[in-house]
């Protein structure tokens, strides 16, 4: 018995996609060189921007015939689109041959899924779970091995469907962590460790007593072995003294930092809901340079939020001028239904935001190059 899984979107997803392989191995299926020979076909997906789904969308519908073909094939969707019950009623409606949709926070009953879904399909969508302690996972990378530490998020960007797929912040214990990372380090093939969660820099903030991200890295990096460590997202508004401090001390920890700015305008990040300004990104980008001079620094930025102007949008190239960051990545603004901005007036025309992600993304170009010089 065969397996093929299509993951999408971010990194998380595509740890959380070692978790499913893990499910699937246990119960005896191997995985398949090609979707074709699978006898269950798994997505994970992604609903962070609106391509990402229509993604999901355009790959189900193409195995219609594959499953008139093989009537057999266990075909299951899942991950952080279809937790949006709108979206999983469309699936259920355009894809009547899919047997399995399901969400974030029931993935770990997958197995038990595909068993009942040789009887009836299955269409169960949960409202909140636990963070998942266990780590139990069939990882792909060969150096990299991901560690998720958290799950959810508080923030509510008002861009951003993670709060509604994700659920609200939930640490892993300590204990749970350590454990997980001394079982990695034991095996003596990863390099490199990369701590996961929404936003790490919130870690511990809900847990009894209280443990700070820089604690936990603290701990992590007094395991003994030759492994460096990594982590991601990072929200500027949670980067403290403290985690700084951490990063320019550490040697374990990797001398650099991905930071989403988003924009570079502040009527923008106040409309964003993003809770600092420009002035405080740009002290925080002083700080870390300061104290590790030799940080590498990347960033996220979306181009296009509704009732950006022209002006504004080159507040965000003069922010991009000003730092000078390693690489940037730039999206276009997808409205997502269910968030703030997706119900604003003055969204922008396609046209206008295509233009402006070009014209930040060549910048960014002329920056590398540059650097590169």
């Amino acid at each position: 018995m065969l397996y093929y899984i299509v993951t999408y979107g971010c990194q998380m997803n595509v740890h959380e996609s070692e978790k499913i392989a893990f499910i699937l191995e246990s119960k005896g299926y191997k995985p398949a060189q090609k979707r074709e020979d699978a006898d269950v076909i798994v997505f994970n997906t992604c609903a962070i921007r609106e391509g990402a789904e229509d993604r999901v969308f355009g790959n189900v519908g193409a195995l219609k015939k594959l499953k008139k073909q093989k009537p057999e094939t266990i075909i299951a969707v899942c991950g952080c689109s279809t937790q949006k019950q709108s979206t999983a009623t469309k699936i259920k409606q355009m894809f009547p041959f899919v047997d399995i949709i399901i969400g974030t926070f029931n993935l770990h009953k997958l197995g038990s899924y595909i068993d009942q879904a040789r009887e009836k399909k299955v269409l169960e969508l949960w409202q909140e779970g636990e963070i998942d302690e266990e780590n139990s996972f069939l990882r792909s990378d060969k150096s990299n091995a991901w560690v998720n530490i958290m799950q959810g998020c508080n923030n509510f960007c008002s861009y951003c469907i993670v709060p509604y797929v994700r659920g609200r912040e939930k640490s892993r214990s300590v204990d749970k962590i350590l454990q997980e990372v001394k079982q990695i380090v034991s095996e003596g093939k990863y390099k490199k460790i990369t701590l996961l969660g929404q936003n790490v820099n919130s870690y511990g903030k809900d847990l009894s007593p209280q443990v700070s991200f820089a604690s936990l890295l603290r701990k992590i990096s007094q395991i003994e072995g030759d492994f460096k460590i990594s982590f991601m997202t990072s929200h500027p508004k949670d980067l403290t003294n403290e985690l700084i401090d951490e990063i320019a001390t550490n040697d374990k920890v990797e001398k650099s930092l991905h930071l989403p700015a988003q924009s570079g305008n502040n009527r923008i990040l106040k409309l964003m809901n993003r809770s600092y300004t420009r002035e405080k990104y740009l002290s925080l980008i002083n700080k870390l340079r300061k104290k590790v001079p030799s940080i590498t620094l990347s960033s996220d930025f979306i181009v296009g939020f509704p009732t950006e102007t022209e002006q504004e949008f080159e507040d965000t190239l003069s922010l991009v001028k000003q730092v000078q960051f390693d690489s940037i990545f730039a999206f276009i603004y997808s409205p997502r239904e269910g968030t703030v901005a997706a119900k604003m007036d003055g969204q922008i025309p396609l046209e206008i935001k295509r233009d402006r992600v070009n014209r930040l993304l060549k910048l960014e170009k002329q920056i590398q190059k540059e650097k590169h010089k």
